[in-house]
């Protein structure tokens, strides 16, 4: 539900997990495998376009693991149906991983 007054949301959580080593330490990596793709011409600010982990963070991927180009809409959201909401918190890469 949300909140009848924006002063009444608490912030202090998220700001604790996203100073946290760990969160740092990703964010840096993010940051690095987007700027080596700048760098290379294959993403430009503005275009869209993200840097997808082929194993993501969480998972225990890394840059060695691999990095891809893909829409921002593709990268940030999980399979929904037309009333928008959430169907699978499985993407769709590892979804045909597993009928392999």
């Amino acid at each position: 539900m949300p909140y009848k007054n924006p002063k009444d949301r608490k912030y202090k959580n998220a700001a604790k997990y996203e100073d946290s080593p760990e969160q740092v330490k990703n964010r840096v990596a993010r940051n690095a495998a987007r700027n080596k793709l700048m760098k290379a011409g294959k993403v430009s600010k503005g275009d869209g376009k993200d840097v997808a982990h082929k194993k993501a963070f969480d998972k225990g991927g890394s840059n060695a693991d691999g990095v891809r180009v893909e829409s921002a809409s593709a990268n940030r959201s999980f399979k929904r149906d037309s009333k928008h909401n959430l169907v699978s918190e499985v993407s769709k890469r590892e979804r045909t991983k597993k009928k392999k």
